[in-house]
């Protein structure tokens, strides 16, 4: 695995986590990100490694270096690296995980019905496969 990127893992049949990622993409002005569904053979590999249990966790992790993080810290970690106002999220670190990761099920159970969901992974076009594990 190439270490100067951080990887982030993602549902990839989830409509609002397919519109994060691209979202992540589009702002990711330094290449820091690279990407893999959670189901897939290095998502899986990834949480293995980092003790993860995958029936625990069904939407976003970021592993940076050595680290793993989860639900909303995952999400605030992406944040900061992001251009424009986006790192100011990261503010929101001051908020305790019981709270922001209560938040963050909350609309993590709900996303399928308020997103819908996709039959299959998304599939990158050309130029974003570079991006994706």
């Amino acid at each position: 695995m190439n270490k100067k990127h951080d990887i982030v893992l993602f549902d990839g049949v989830c409509n609002l986590c397919n519109s994060a990622i691209l979202f992540i993409i589009k702002r990711d002005k330094k290449d820091r990100f690279r990407f893999a569904p959670l189901d897939s053979d290095i998502g899986k590999e990834l949480l293995s490694k980092h003790h993860i249990d995958p029936t625990k966790i069904d939407s976003i992790v970021l592993i940076s270096g050595d680290s793993a993080f989860a639900k909303a810290d995952a999400a605030l970690n992406i944040a900061k690296h992001l251009n424009h106002l986006w790192p100011l999220l990261y503010v929101f670190k001051i908020v305790p995980s019981f709270i922001s990761n209560k938040i963050y099920d909350f609309i993590a159970r709900n996303r399928y019905r308020w997103f819908g969901k996709k039959e299959s992974c998304m599939i990158p076009t050309p130029n974003l496969t570079s991006k994706f594990l």
